[in-house]
């Protein structure tokens, strides 16, 4: 039981899934009765059933802690009473839905804050979230699904996990779950069926998850049992890199929306590469107070974002972005420069030709001009 043993921080365990039905909750509880049976203390912080009578079955018997009531707007919310967990302080704690967002008011705004609170005590956590919450696919997601999710969680998190299990389920087995009124209700069944629960749109998001796994597996290597697909498909061996000089990789910051989809394949980039990331911002007043109060804002926004996926970010002065950036590039040691297609509108000192400027002058460089992200028409 040495995952369970109280250290600093505790352990975190992750039930990753594609969907809701796949069986992400049932599967954390079932892991959860087994370590009871075990001997360790432990109890649920929080979980979602759904109405669904097998996963309500395999919870019974298990401590429950009460969920913590608030009023926002009028209305009566119930959230995880993390100050409560602590006090109770358990070995183990079982979180469901881990990419939730606290009703305004609450001490943490994310449910994952929450959770790196308990592991933070040394109190060790099981927790289900399903691929398309992970920050980094956020893109992706959008792209053939045509939805846009706004609850997220930093991929700098899934790393903390000592262990990842994906449950999975096929796209067939589980449109058949929802037929069968297992999942939801009839008439919200139905409705999944004709949108979200498409099976080209199921097929997509599990070998998203796949991949993810299989990337958790790689970026694992000294612990190769740490990552598994449950019930019992690998998604494949991967063979340790060979250590070598560390790569960096240079995000180009603008003030243009498109810049959270470089961050994003920024950050990815850097994930799979085991690389070194900077977000970089070129000014050419040195100063972002200097700038439109509009630009000013959209650019904080931006590397604000970037800190909260673990980036390291810069203001540079220049008033010539290329020559700047490039630069940069050089004295870091930079293998890969990132930037968004340009739009029509630009900020005046970027002028219209920013990737063609890159290119000229980063010979020397990988340059990746990321699209925008648009939804596959089906």
């Amino acid at each position: 039981m040495d995952d369970v043993t109280r250290s600093h921080p505790g352990p975190l365990k992750v039930f990753l899934g594609y969907a809701a039905g796949v069986g992400k909750t049932y599967q954390m509880l079932d892991e959860g009765r087994t370590r009871l049976k075990e001997g360790v203390d432990l109890v649920i912080g929080y979980f979602e059933p759904h109405g669904r009578r097998d996963t309500i079955a395999i919870a019974e018997g298990i401590e429950l802690i009460p969920r913590r009531r608030m009023e926002y707007r009028g209305s009566v919310f119930e959230e995880m009473d993390t100050e409560a967990i602590l006090a109770r302080r358990p070995q183990l704690c079982l979180v469901d839905e881990l990419p939730h967002t606290n009703v305004p008011g609450s001490p943490r705004e994310k449910r994952w804050e929450d959770v790196m609170v308990l592991l933070e005590a040394g109190i060790a956590v099981y927790t289900t979230m399903n691929i398309q919450h992970l920050e980094s696919l956020n893109d992706q997601v959008y792209q053939f699904t045509g939805i846009r999710v706004r609850e997220t969680v930093p991929d700098w998190f899934m790393r903390q996990a000592a262990e990842v299990v994906m449950v999975d389920l096929t796209p067939d087995a589980l449109r058949n779950r929802l037929t069968r009124g297992v999942v939801y209700s009839a008439e919200k069944a139905s409705q999944a069926l004709d949108n979200f629960f498409k099976e080209p749109t199921l097929a997509a998001l599990r070998e998203l998850a796949l991949r993810q796994t299989a990337h958790e597996v790689d970026a694992r290597q000294a612990e190769p049992a740490a990552v598994t697909v449950a019930p019992g498909r690998a998604p494949g061996d991967s063979s340790a890199a060979t250590e070598g000089p560390r790569e960096r990789v240079l995000i180009v910051v603008t003030d243009e929306p498109a810049t959270a989809a470089v961050i994003r394949r920024g950050r990815r980039v850097a994930d799979h590469l085991k690389a070194d990331c900077f977000a970089v911002f070129v000014c050419p007043a040195a100063d972002l107070q200097r700038l439109d109060p509009a630009v000013r804002e959209r650019v904080e926004q931006h590397l604000t974002f970037a800190r909260n996926l673990h980036i390291e970010t810069h203001v540079l002065p220049g008033e010539d972005a290329a020559d700047a950036f490039v630069d940069f590039a050089r004295r870091h040691g930079v293998s890969q420069i990132l930037v968004h297609r340009p739009s029509v509108a630009r900020m005046p000192f970027l002028r219209r030709n920013l990737v063609f400027r890159l290119i000229e002058l980063a010979k020397d460089f990988q340059i990746t001009v990321v699209a925008r992200a648009q939804p596959h028409k089906p």
